[in-house]
């Protein structure tokens, strides 16, 4: 089970439903600076915190980590499967019990994640069996990639491709922006339609890219 995760938003009756998460050594502390720039109110933002586990590509030191790192070359051994099924099995029970006590239609739901995050929004957002309102990635890449094309969910491209906000940063020393465009091509193959966003920017977030996310994230679920 999670910690309980910084919540934003409305107690009762929000318009929306917005599951953000947080990079490597970080917590959902990190982006709730970020929730009010996005000007929605309207909306539950939810913000959790991932377990603490030794990470090894840092010499296993124990820090907030959604999946363990082993190294950073392509292959299936870069980061354990198994943690990455855990994390998402406890954000999908997260997500579930955030939208049964808000009554938010599925379609009105946004999973948002930056680095480690991102990739856990792609894994979950990807596979979820409900049709979703869009999946927005920033500074990422996929995990588990080779099983994609069988575990895409029919809800992702049915009636239409799921919208997907791509962007990365064009001098990102952690993960390189070829990740991010390996990731839009494997996106495409299934039978997707990301939109891709980049900035001259490193492993971060900058305001151009939030302002391109509220534009993105209003187009989506559109305010009152």
């Amino acid at each position: 089970m999670l910690e309980p995760p910084v919540v934003h938003g409305p107690s009762e009756s929000p318009r929306g439903l917005v599951l953000w998460l947080h990079g490597l050594g970080a917590s959902g502390n990190d982006f709730d600076p970020v929730v009010p720039i996005l000007g929605r109110p309207d909306l539950r933002f939810v913000l959790p915190h991932a377990p603490v586990r030794p990470v090894t590509l840092n010499g296993g030191f124990a820090m907030r980590a959604w999946y363990d790192i082993v190294h950073l070359e392509p292959g299936p051994d870069r980061e354990p499967e198994a943690d990455v099924r855990q994390s998402a099995e406890l954000l999908d029970v997260l997500l579930r019990k955030h939208q049964a006590e808000t009554g938010v239609p599925w379609e009105r739901v946004v999973v948002v994640g930056f680095s480690q995050g991102g990739a856990m929004a792609y894994h979950l957002g990807l596979r979820f069996p409900e049709r979703l309102a869009g999946i927005a990635a920033l500074s990422t890449y996929l995990v588990i990639e080779d099983s994609l094309q069988s575990e895409r969910s029919d809800a992702a491209i049915t009636p239409e491709p799921l919208p997907v906000f791509v962007a990365h940063g064009t001098h990102d020393p952690t993960v390189r922006k070829w990740r991010g465009e390996a990731a839009m091509e494997q996106l495409q193959a299934v039978g997707l339609k990301p939109e891709w966003y980049e900035y001259p920017m490193g492993h971060e977030v900058c305001m151009d890219e939030l302002d391109d996310l509220r534009a993105w994230l209003n187009e989506v679920l559109p305010p009152a």
